[in-house]
């Protein structure tokens, strides 16, 4: 089995788990992913490279110089849209199509718009009056919220549209587009699909900006699951629909902003998501078998039970950080993933690790979180 993604080491290692054998192509190799690993190769092949100028060509070359031909392919984070469909092996993913249109945020919303499900006004910017103020201002596909920012006015909005090619040189303001702001509780719907039917799996709570994670406003900052919330239902029924009529197979994801009138869908996420560490934990299932089962179209019964509480919380860098020694002396004992290798360099808000626990509650989960992270941002 060939994972594939800009981080896909929650996807090898549950694959591992599952009882495959597991080829990765990522952006990090992080010590956790090599370890579980039977081979895995960096996407960054050199300094210079800029991973969104990775091109088909460079990925089959990779692929060639592992020792053997996958049997199967899984395409995570980054990597969704790549058209693998000459391949000889199976490729595990909904189809690149579909994988286009429901990552494209302004197709989505037109989507959502006719199937009357709740979502954000959305536009391109030169629409931006229409909608009005305060607006979000994002990429229309990907960035993990990233470069999201809110502009209260046309000032703010003129000053964002600056200011991003100078965070990622490969966008233009085409490649931009403006949604109404709402306010809410970010959340997320994990569920299996088989092109026609799906059952939702867990409800999570994703951490989003959180200040002692990142200093980015709407970085993606990890989970917990479960999310406990009177709109869990309704969540589930909008994720039953959305994955239905856009024909969705294996594990995908809704994201969800719960506001004061309920559910709000923001994105789809069709591909094995962040989320996996913590659903896995907290419902004892893998989904990497799961995913893989529903391409021959058995899903599971019902919505599992949860049997604990579990948190994923990625650590971005609030300074300069170079991974030494002295971090794998202190992480030792610790509940961390994406273990960087030695002489990993972060910049200020790239991610470092993840800190991944369980326990019996929401706030059993937040405290180790928080102690670890206080440990991590106090070494020397």
């Amino acid at each position: 089995m060939l994972v594939l993604g800009y981080s896909s080491r929650n996807i090898a290692c549950s694959a591992v788990k599952a009882g495959y054998n597991v080829y990765a192509i990522d952006a990090f190799c992080d010590m956790d992913l090599k370890e579980n690993t039977v081979a895995c190769q960096s996407l960054l092949t050199n300094e210079d490279i800029d991973i969104k100028d990775i091109d088909k060509k460079t990925i089959l070359e990779l692929i060639d110089n592992f020792d053997v031909y996958p049997d199967a392919i899984v395409l995570g984070s980054g990597f969704e849209e790549l058209d693998l469909g000459d391949q000889s092996c199976n490729i595990l993913n909904n189809d690149p199509v579909t994988m286009k249109q429901v990552s494209d945020k302004s197709f989505l919303a037109e989507e959502l718009e006719s199937l009357r499900i709740p979502h954000p006004r959305s536009g391109n910017v030169e629409e931006a009056d229409e909608i009005g103020y305060p607006l979000m201002v994002k990429p229309k596909c990907a960035g993990g919220g990233r470069l999201n920012r809110i502009a209260h006015n046309e000032d703010d909005l003129n000053a964002i549209l600056e200011n991003i090619p100078e965070l990622d040189p490969t966008l233009t303001s085409g490649d931009i587009m403006v949604q109404e702001f709402l306010s809410g509780f970010p959340a997320s719907v994990s569920l299996m699909a088989d092109g026609s039917r799906a059952v939702p799996i867990a409800a999570n709570e994703q951490l989003i900006g959180v200040p002692w994670l990142s200093g980015l406003p709407f970085a993606y900052c990890g989970n917990i699951t479960p999310y406990r919330t009177p709109y869990t239902q309704k969540m589930y029924e909008i994720s039953e629909k959305i994955a239905s009529e856009f024909g969705l197979i294996g594990s995908n994801g809704v994201d969800f902003l719960l506001t004061d009138t309920g559910p709000v869908v923001i994105e789809v996420n069709a591909r094995l998501q962040g989320s996996l560490d913590t659903v896995e934990m907290a419902t004892g299932l893998n989904l990497f078998e799961l995913h893989v089962q529903s391409f021959d179209g058995i899903l599971p019964e019902n919505t599992p039970e949860i049997c604990q509480y579990a948190i994923r919380a990625v650590v971005y860098a609030d300074k300069n950080v170079t991974v030494d020694r002295s971090f794998y002396e202190n992480i030792r004992a610790e509940s961390i993933a994406d273990i960087p290798a030695p002489g990993y360099e972060a910049l200020p808000d790239d991610p470092i690790t993840s800190i991944v626990a369980a326990g019996t509650t929401r706030e059993d989960v937040m405290e180790k979180a928080l102690n670890i992270t206080y440990m991590l941002r106090n070494l020397p």
